[in-house]
């Protein structure tokens, strides 16, 4: 497929008037309207929806970058396919180094790998890069970590081929996107990114149940249990709802500073108990409520530094995920997780983990793949004598 006369034109208006696109008063959003736009336009993407498509279905969903805390919040452009994201696009302005500058590309890997998406593109139209978003993104790695391919913009039109071959809509409906994908997919350091959350959850679990027996040494081993999942299952939520902008972003990170920080984080467990009709949270006794309220946890002592280690990895740039596009099922399968071991205490009431019995036997805990939860709920919702496909 031979490059488009508007390619050509854009590539030589880049040529001539690079030094004053890259002289630093050039910006991200002049340089999406005026270059990342009509490029995309010119793979067949619907960039301002002239198809007048519901919000569901727009081809592409524009976000301005929300800057909170120093991290980029949203990727600039999501590519989406009837409403199913393929890949996110992030736009810098010129004068940033695409090829060498690791922080850009942290940045877009980070929210690719959470939202299991595996491709995505860092791009200031002077320079054009493609990442295996399967790869875990790790702060320390170059910006070549699992890059597949980088272009300079001088190879747009003799390579234009190459790139419509993976990221024109027409292409990726016949499947040449997905087909890349798995030919350029590392054959090592790929992790999907809620198995590694919850081997992550597994490490907190260990260091907490640990901290809590010894630092309460009345628990029972039910009690044990009962406090680490709890304590885990709220820090996790209001993290998820921070940056789903349902919480005040940082409230937990807040936390990192100063002491006593179980007691400062229980405030915010009432809080939310004020806030969200739930049994996550729910330490007062309620008209029409059967169960009892938890007075258990607001008494426990924690140690500050189990806590704040927790916490700490789940803020940039210490954490690797992007919860406002983390699967929702996330919270599900931590849940399955914990019914999966048993925290047992020893004479000397320290803090075991350990697979039930029954779990080991068949070889460990298999979480209820997504495709069958979305399936058994389009079934309940369908009507009767109808099958819902």
């Amino acid at each position: 497929m031979p490059a488009p006369p508007v390619i050509a034109d854009l590539v030589e208006r880049f040529e001539q008037q690079g030094d004053a696109y890259k002289s630093g008063q050039y910006n991200e959003a002049q340089l999406r309207k005026e270059f990342v736009d009509p490029m995309f336009k010119a793979l067949g993407w619907d960039m301002e929806n002239i198809s007048g498509y519901a919000e569901a279905y727009k081809d592409v969903i524009h976000e301005d970058a929300i800057k909170i805390g120093g991290a980029t919040k949203a990727p600039d452009y999501c590519f989406r396919i009837g409403g199913t994201r393929k890949f996110f696009l992030e736009a810098k302005k010129p004068s940033v180094d695409i090829k060498t500058d690791a922080h850009p590309a942290y940045q877009l890997r980070r929210y690719a790998w959470s939202a299991k998406l595996p491709l995505s593109i860092l791009t200031d139209f002077e320079e054009f890069a493609v990442y295996d978003c399967r790869v875990e993104p790790r702060l320390a790695d170059k910006a070549s970590v699992a890059r597949v391919l980088y272009l300079n913009f001088r190879e747009y039109v003799p390579r234009w081929d190459d790139i419509a071959k993976i990221f024109a809509r027409d292409a990726i409906l016949k499947g040449s996107f997905d087909k890349f994908a798995e030919s350029t997919k590392a054959k090592r350091g790929t992790a999907e990114v809620d198995d590694a959350f919850l081997s992550e959850i597994e490490k907190w679990r260990a260091d907490l149940a640990r901290n809590l027996a010894l630092r309460n040494p009345k628990l029972s081993q039910r009690d044990l249990n009962f406090s680490v999942q709890r304590t885990i299952d709220r820090i996790v939520f209001l993290r998820i709802c921070e940056d789903r902008r349902i919480e005040v972003y940082g409230r937990l990170q807040a936390l990192l500073n100063g002491e006593h920080t179980y007691r400062r984080l229980y405030q915010l467990f009432r809080e939310a108990d004020q806030r969200y009709n739930s049994g996550l949270f729910y330490f007062q006794k309620e008209k029409d409520r059967v169960e009892p309220p938890d007075d258990l946890t607001p008494e426990l002592e924690i140690g500050d530094a189990v806590l704040k280690k927790i916490i700490r990895r789940l803020y940039y740039p210490d954490s690797p995920y992007e919860f406002s596009v983390l699967p929702a099922d996330i919270l599900g399968q931590v849940y399955e997780q914990f019914l999966g071991k048993v925290i047992r205490l020893t004479e000397g009431h320290q803090a075991k983990v350990e697979d039930k019995p029954e779990v080991k036997k068949a070889g460990g805990v298999y979480y209820t793949p997504t495709c069958i939860v979305d399936y058994i709920r389009r079934q309940k919702n369908a009507p009767q004598n109808h099958l819902a496909i």
